[in-house]
């Protein structure tokens, strides 16, 4: 898993009104738990550009006051008419497993979809859990092999040492046949199967001139 480096400072006193006081200054209220002791903190809101506004997952390398953490982004709390960042929650990393949630991206061309098909995204992200160091910052999917009729699913993701905490029946994606295309393809069926019944009966009435004009001579 890649990594990001943010450096903050602890909070002097836990009031809300420092926290107005704070934010109002273009600081963001922060607090890492899972280790010995929580911090309480506050970090710049520009640092959060890279790590909040992106699907994938990071190691964040916390710098406070000297004191280096490291975790990840558990929890983030946006107002609800700015949109601005108002609160941040970090889970420090103490070499235990940690459960996450990974983006799935698609990678290439299907050829499924090159014949005609439709591809269908089912999930665009799935929970893991796993040692950090075992976490790929995002699922890299290749569907170029993908035909019509064919599928993805979660038991079809392999990563050492990360557990799927999902069913491996639920698909990710899929290509399915165009709805057009599938009329069309009814119809080409109903039209062959109506040629072969006039066919065989033609070839019935042929079959029984000749017995006639046998029965007639």
């Amino acid at each position: 898993m890649e990594s990001i480096s943010i450096t903050g400072s602890k909070r002097k006193s836990l009031g809300k009104a420092d926290a107005k006081i704070a934010r109002r200054a273009g600081l963001v209220p922060c607090i890492v738990y899972g280790g010995k002791e929580e911090t309480h903190l506050e970090i710049d809101e520009r640092q959060f550009s890279k790590l909040v506004y992106t699907p994938n997952q990071y190691i964040v390398n916390l710098d406070v006051d000297g004191q280096a953490i490291s975790a990840i982004l558990k929890a983030i709390q946006f107002h609800p008419v700015t949109d601005r960042i108002v609160h941040v929650d970090f889970q420090e990393l103490a070499g235990r497993p940690v459960k996450l949630t990974l983006p799935i991206l698609t990678k290439g061309q299907s050829k499924g979809v090159l014949a005609g098909g439709r591809l269908r995204i089912v999930r665009r992200n799935v929970k893991v859990q796993g040692l950090p160091k075992d976490m790929p910052s995002f699922i890299e999917l290749d569907i170029s092999d993908l035909a019509i009729g064919k599928s993805f699913k979660i038991g079809d993701l392999k990563i050492p040492g990360v557990a799927f905490l999902a069913d491996d029946s639920q698909i990710i994606v899929a290509v399915r046949m165009k709805r057009g295309a599938l009329v069309e393809a009814e119809i080409e069926g109903a039209e062959g199967e109506e040629a072969g019944a006039e066919g065989e009966e033609a070839s019935a009435e042929g079959g029984d001139a000749p017995a006639a004009e046998a029965a007639a001579e």
